[in-house]
Order: structure tokens, then sequence, then C-alpha cells
């Protein structure tokens, strides 16, 4: 059964990157070497895995990549730095 993975890559900038493979380490290999010359990271090497969660169904790697993306930068760094108290809260904000 094939594995998908949604990860982050925090750049050398600082921000953040969010994408879904079906082969981790080799994706992460790609942005580092700079394989595609148009990708987010491709200025902004070397890029650092920060997070990674594993999907068997890519319809729900879909979503929660599509989930992170929407994310506050803020919230990411809650999530990345394990800090789940931090993320309720994010989460439980309204912002007007």
């Amino acid at each position: 059964m094939r594995k998908y993975h949604v990860y982050m890559l925090q750049c050398a900038d600082g921000s953040f990157y969010i994408g879904i493979t079906n082969d981790l380490d080799l994706r992460v290999w790609q942005h580092n070497e700079g394989i595609d010359t148009h990708c987010y990271t491709y200025l902004r090497r070397p890029a650092t895995l920060v997070y990674a969660t594993e999907f068997d169904d890519p319809n729900n790697a879909i979503t929660w990549e599509k989930k992170l993306k929407g994310w506050s930068r803020k919230k990411k760094q809650a999530l990345v730095d394990g800090n789940w108290e931090r993320l309720k809260e994010l989460s439980r904000r309204k912002i007007f």
C-alpha cells in the first residue's frame, strides 16, 4: 500500500513550505538540490524538514495539506514546536 506524506520545511529565510509526496526522503533531497528552479524553496535553500505525517488515503493527505497551508505562521510554528496548548489557543481565536 502506498503511503502519502504531508510535510513542512523551514527554509533558510525562516519561511515555511508545505507539500505532499509519496517519497519523503527523495522530495526533501529534491528541494535542497534545487531540481526545480521555479519551486518556492529554490532561492530559500537549505530547507530543513520540521514536520511530517503519513496517510494511507491520498484524499486525506490533500485535505490536511490544504488545511495547513491556510494556517497562520504562528499556528504552523506551534505545530512544529509540538506546543499543543498554543495550537489550541490559536485555533480558538477569532480574527476580524
